[in-house]
């Protein structure tokens, strides 16, 4: 291998040389370093900034030092593939805490297979998916083809969508014979969040059980942790609760609208636990709360059946130079988290993937992703480090909302862009000035523990349990109907109960009790990442339809339901976090379009770990800082009423007194 080294002999081009020679005596290789100091050689090249490395032809790095990590995936052979893609099963599934870089892995690995020359479905699971924007194409609810990628194609199961063709299948399965009050019933009964729940699930089962073999390989980009664990626990949850029941769920229409779908269900359990047919991809970051998350995910993962898992640590950065204050304190945050990672987790067969100095926007950039030889993307200047938005701090935001004396607060966006941080702080900040504060968290993965680490005086703290909510809500039925039945009917009711759908009810009653509070206290709702909390607003907007409907002529008026009070904007003050990033202000705009078809009105925005508020001069987080200006320019074009910045902090906002210094103010 010949490696050109391009510059005037400075002593970074020196230090460069010693890098790459001692990676490559570290990995064996064998190359020829070939120095270039004539300027006008240089020029020819087409390189602007030294030292620059050309290897093969081709530019890999222009303008100051190249990382470590980066020098060696330079010299990593090209034909060394990550090990989720060089034993490929057919199923794969990417899985992860919010935010470390599910959709960007599983799509550039599906991308990486179809190049190949294998045919690959790319299938989302997350009712907030980003895979139109990252692929330019608008997703589907059937395979569709990606243009510029052939054997690709992308399918999202569209929570909706699924949900009205299985009440089609379900009324087909009737028959003409059925009366018009029994189709009315059915139609009903399936109009709840439960079926849309099992619906997305029979899409994801067909997908499983699937035989004809059109596809090669299904890749699974699926939602946050929470989501996606609950998921896959529904065919073991919906066989057991099949098996031996002739009467099926109320909920779900009739016994035979949910049988057929028994042998589906089984097909699926079969193709996830065996480990020829899946692989489970825990996605990582090296940050400790990402790392916790996957360990406990894994554990989980075994306790379903599912044994076949690998480790992806995506993101994962080395500084260029020790000078650097914010630079070597997310390297060195990134590899304390590393070196304390658990043994379960140091026992999984591992992948690393380099953090990027690009947005993985386009298929381009999505091929570069895993590639050992992504080339360099030019620096632009880094002088300028002015925001391009005129936000505030968190100080200021607690202000406002203090002013209020009460009030809900929920603090919605996409998983990782630290709603549970912000949530955290805001509540600090409100008991700091005066008030009572109920903190709660609708994520099935509840990161608030960790966040808060310890109890804040005066802060209740708490969080919707979907176990326990749901034996709440079975104990609270069966009081209520069991004296008006006989035993045989009072062991059907509970039959009835044990099906999986009842806890989606339970979690809706149990938010909606919460919601109820804020009217004499501040409640904050730390929610589940934004395909979840959507669902969730499904259900909210259901029961408010059902409600009218059941009090129409009867004084509706007097009628208050959860969906009136998060349209109120006096009673609901909705806070959207993003991280100055491509994907996450997209998903935010989405999910404020969302609101605001609900007529629910977002009250601001927090631009959360800005690497432009903090100050840095790394060349690869600079590389970065162009991306950060835009997604601040378009919050600044109008998205955003209000904005809040909190800066990248070079210690972990974790406890109650770090937490507090993002609410104090200067």
């Amino acid at each position: 291998m010949e490696v050109k080294v391009l510059g005037s002999g400075c002593s970074k081009c020196h230090t460069t040389i010693a890098m790459i020679e001692r990676v490559a005596k570290e990995q064996g290789v064998e190359m020829a370093i070939v120095k270039v100091e004539d300027h006008d050689a240089i020029r020819s090249h087409g390189v602007t900034a030294t030292p620059a490395v050309i290897i093969d032809g081709r530019i890999m790095h222009s303008g100051g030092l190249p990382s470590h990590l980066e020098v060696q995936g330079w010299l990593r052979p090209a034909q060394q593939a990550m090990g989720f893609l060089s034993q490929a099963t057919r199923h794969l599934f990417f899985t992860g805490k919010g935010g470390v870089g599910k959709t960007s892995l599983s799509t550039a690995a599906a991308l990486t297979l179809a190049d190949a020359g294998k045919k690959v479905l790319l299938v989302s699971t997350d009712a907030a998916s980003n895979l139109d924007e990252m692929l330019g194409i608008e997703l589907r609810n059937i395979p569709t083809p990606v243009p510029g990628a052939p054997g690709l194609s992308v399918l999202n199961i569209d929570p909706e969508t699924a949900a009205e063709s299985y009440r089609q299948r379900v009324l087909a399965q009737m028959g003409a014979g059925a009366s018009d009050t029994e189709l009315s019933t059915v139609r009903e009964q399936l109009s709840g969040a439960c079926t849309t729940e099992i619906a997305s699930f029979d899409e994801f089962a067909s997908l499983l059980s699937d035989k004809d073999g059109r596809f090669d390989h299904i890749v699974f980009d699926t939602a946050p942790t929470g989501h996606t664990l609950r998921l896959l626990s529904l065919p073991k949850a919906w066989s057991g609760f099949l098996e031996g029941n002739d009467r099926g769920a109320s909920c779900l229409g009739p016994h035979s609208g949910l049988k057929m779908q028994e042998e589906r269900f089984k097909a699926a359990l079969d193709a996830l636990s065996d480990p020829a047919q899946t692989t489970v991809i825990l996605v990582t970051r090296p940050d400790k709360g990402a790392i916790a998350e996957a360990a406990r995910t894994s554990e989980e993962l075994h306790e379903l059946g599912l044994h076949n898992q690998r480790l992806a640590i995506n993101g994962v950065f080395r500084a260029s130079t020790a000078t650097d204050a914010v630079a070597g304190a997310i390297e060195a945050l990134g590899q304390q988290a590393l070196d304390e990672m658990p043994a379960s987790l140091r026992a999984l067969p591992q992948d690393t993937v380099p953090l990027r100095a690009f947005d993985t926007v386009g298929l381009p950039a999505l091929r570069a992703l895993l590639s050992s030889r992504a080339s360099a993307v030019p620096v632009s200047n880094t002088a300028d480090t002015e925001l391009a938005v005129a936000g505030h701090d968190l100080a200021a935001l607690a202000d406002e909302l203090a002013a209020a004396g009460h009030g809900l607060i929920m603090v919605m966006g996409k998983g990782g862009v630290g709603k549970t941080t912000v949530a955290a702080a805001l509540a600090i900040g409100l008991v700091q000035r005066g008030k009572t504060v109920h903190l709660s968290t609708t994520d099935p993965a509840a990161h608030l523990g960790g966040t808060l680490d310890g109890e804040v005086p005066g802060l209740r703290v708490d969080r919707i349990d979907p176990k326990v909510e749901t034996q709440r809500y079975v104990d609270k039925i069966m009081a209520a109907k069991s004296p008006h039945l006989n035993e045989q009917e009072q062991a059907l009711l509970l039959e009835d109960l044990r099906s999986p759908c009842t806890e989606e009810v339970a979690v809706f009653h149990a938010f909606s009790r919460i919601v109820s509070e804020a009217r004499s206290s501040f409640v904050v709702l730390d929610t589940a990442p934004t395909g979840h909390s959507l669902l969730l607003m499904d259900a909210t907007g259901a029961y408010h339809r059902q409600m009218m409907r059941e009090f129409e002529g009867q004084g509706a008026a007097r009628v208050v339901t959860p969906l009136m009070r998060l349209q109120d904007g006096a009673y609901t003050r909705i806070i959207l976090v993003t991280l100055p990033e491509v994907t996450p202000v997209s998903q935010a705009a989405a999910l404020q379009d969302d609101l605001r078809r609900a007529g629910i009105e977002p009250y601001a925005w927090v631009l959360n770990k800005s690497v432009l508020a903090a100050g840095t001069q790394d060349p690869l987080l600079a590389a970065r800082l162009d991306g950060e200006r835009k997604q601040m320019a378009r919050m600044a074009a109008g998205l955003a009423k209000r904005s809040f910045i909190v800066p990248w902090l070079t210690r972990p906002p974790i406890g109650g007194a770090e937490l507090a210094k993002l609410v104090n103010g200067p």
